[in-house]
């Protein structure tokens, strides 16, 4: 979304569509429940449990570390990640606020 359209929408709603955005693929998502199952740094096992070409899950793993959600560290030749616990709990936050917010809806149109 260019800066001119961002000005329209409040700080809130700028930072949740771009939190949604980060997690809007479902090879992120995947890489995301497999870490939190994993609950420690994984090096490696990320390609062959997604299936995907190493390429596609260093992008994957890329956007998801530029959204703070994930760590890496270096181990030799590979790269380690697990679950920034710090941003995930962000995330679960705004999230959670988001949902409450806009309450339960009992009907529709």
């Amino acid at each position: 979304m260019g800066a001119t359209k961002a000005d329209l929408f409040t700080k809130q709603q700028n930072d949740i569509a771009n939190m949604a955005k980060a997690i809007a693929h479902p090879a992120r998502i995947a890489i995301l429940q497999y870490l939190v199952k994993k609950n420690a740094c994984v090096c490696g096992d990320l390609v062959d449990e997604l299936g995907l070409a190493q390429a596609t899950t260093s992008q994957h793993l890329k956007e998801l570390k530029i959204a703070g959600l994930i760590q890496g560290t270096i181990e030799g030749a590979s790269v380690c990640y697990c679950i920034n616990p710090k941003v995930w709990k962000q995330y679960g936050q705004v999230f959670g606020g988001f949902f409450a917010e806009i309450g339960c809806i009992d009907s529709c149109c």
